[in-house]
């Protein structure tokens, strides 16, 4: 169903995204960001060592709920503000959920704005990073 400002509502979810990020995954996410931290793909370095293995960069959990918050716009919108906050480790291998809900709409300047609450869950449940999105919606 395509997205219409009529019908969104605060409290609506966003159909959730699921990842399970492999070692491939995460060594090509370290070229295309630039991030070559080896606690991301070495699991011989001393902090994967210190940690017991290697985690998820936090930036490809922040620029997965940017992929939510975009696929669930499509083009009748754009994203103008995201934020994220790490509370914790992700690991390759488990999945991670992300998800978010509609906390508010209203117009303003002409524009049509909605607020998401987004979130990063682990396969344990626990919020492993959370977040907002402000949209624009044609």
């Amino acid at each position: 169903m395509e997205l219409a400002w009529e019908n969104i509502k605060a409290g609506d979810e966003l159909p959730e995204l699921r990842k399970t990020p492999d070692l491939t995954q995460l060594v090509k996410y370290a070229a295309g960001s630039g991030d070559f931290n080896p606690l991301h793909y070495d699991p011989d370095s001393a902090p994967a060592k210190k940690i017991g293995r290697i985690i998820v960069h936090g930036r490809f959990k922040y620029a997965s709920m940017g992929q939510l918050v975009a696929q669930w716009l499509g083009h009748r919108g754009r994203i103008k503000k995201l934020s994220c906050q790490y509370r914790g480790m992700d690991f390759p291998g488990e999945e991670m959920v992300c998800r978010g809900v509609v906390a508010s709409t209203r117009q303003e300047d002409n524009q049509k704005l909605v607020e998401i609450d987004l979130w990063v869950q682990n396969s344990h449940g626990q919020k492993t990073s959370v977040g907002k999105a402000l949209v624009s919606v044609a």
